[in-house]
């Protein structure tokens, strides 16, 4: 009988779980522009930057230009880094990738976004990284903590979290 209540749990949990799921719809002209990251699970190109920015450029090609400043720790100066965004299929949905090095690709998938474009948030198929990003420098707490709780939900590990800019 315990084997039958946690088979049941635990296909109860799974049917029940949030999701991670690129959005189902993205207008990529919308989408481009400059937004600030506020809080990470960083890349490997990440790690250790703060105060980062990242602005979308749509080419005529169809794909981004991509323009990332940022600092790193104890240190003023600020750094940029060029890479591109490719939207997949037709570009409706939020399954993008990223090329930071030609010729590798990495999935980017924007998980949730604002109907009004004022939040997104990228993550991974994998939970790999997540970034909580706004067209503002700061968040209102509430919408933060209920960004942080839905991406728990969807298997993130959200105590990872850093953020990017001073509160």
């Amino acid at each position: 009988m315990k084997t039958i209540c946690t088979i049941i749990l635990i296909l109860t949990s799974f049917f029940h779980a949030d999701k991670n799921l690129p959005v189902d719809k993205l207008d990529l002209k919308k989408y481009a522009g400059t937004w600030y990251s506020l809080y990470s699970i960083p890349t490997i190109f990440d790690k250790g930057s703060r105060e980062t920015t990242t602005k979308y450029t749509l080419n005529k090609e169809g794909f981004y230009n991509v323009l990332t400043t940022y600092k790193k720790p104890k240190d003023e100066k600020i750094y940029s880094r060029n890479s591109k965004m490719f939207p997949l299929e037709d570009g409706s949905n939020g399954e993008l990738q990223a090329q930071f090095i030609w010729p590798i690709k990495v999935d980017y998938w924007i998980i949730e976004l604002a109907n009004d474009y004022s939040y997104v948030v990228v993550g991974h198929p994998d939970h790999k990284f997540l970034f909580i990003m706004s067209r503002n420098q700061t968040m209102p707490k509430k919408t933060h903590d209920e960004i942080v709780a839905r991406c728990k939900a969807k298997g993130y590990e959200v105590d990872k979290l850093t953020a990017q800019f001073k509160d």
